[in-house]
């Protein structure tokens, strides 16, 4: 297989963590000010906790299945 048989995990583990701390860090630090007039202040909370949420369910089943 194209670099080795554990990619596919190795991807989702990176796309999971990805999703947790991007929208994690967006949620406790947000900008200043606004760069452009449709740009939001803040991120939106119920939309950034679903994604961090399931980013850690992508990362454990992820590492899951890289360990077992």
């Amino acid at each position: 297989m194209f670099l080795g048989p554990d990619l596919i995990p190795f991807l989702l583990l990176a796309l999971g963590a990805a999703l947790v701390v991007g929208n994690g860090l967006a949620m406790i630090k947000p900008r200043l000010e606004p760069r452009t007039e449709n740009e939001l202040r803040r991120a939106p909370v119920g939309r950034s906790l679903l994604m961090v949420a399931i980013g850690l369910i992508v990362s454990i089943w992820a590492l899951a299945t890289l360990i077992g």
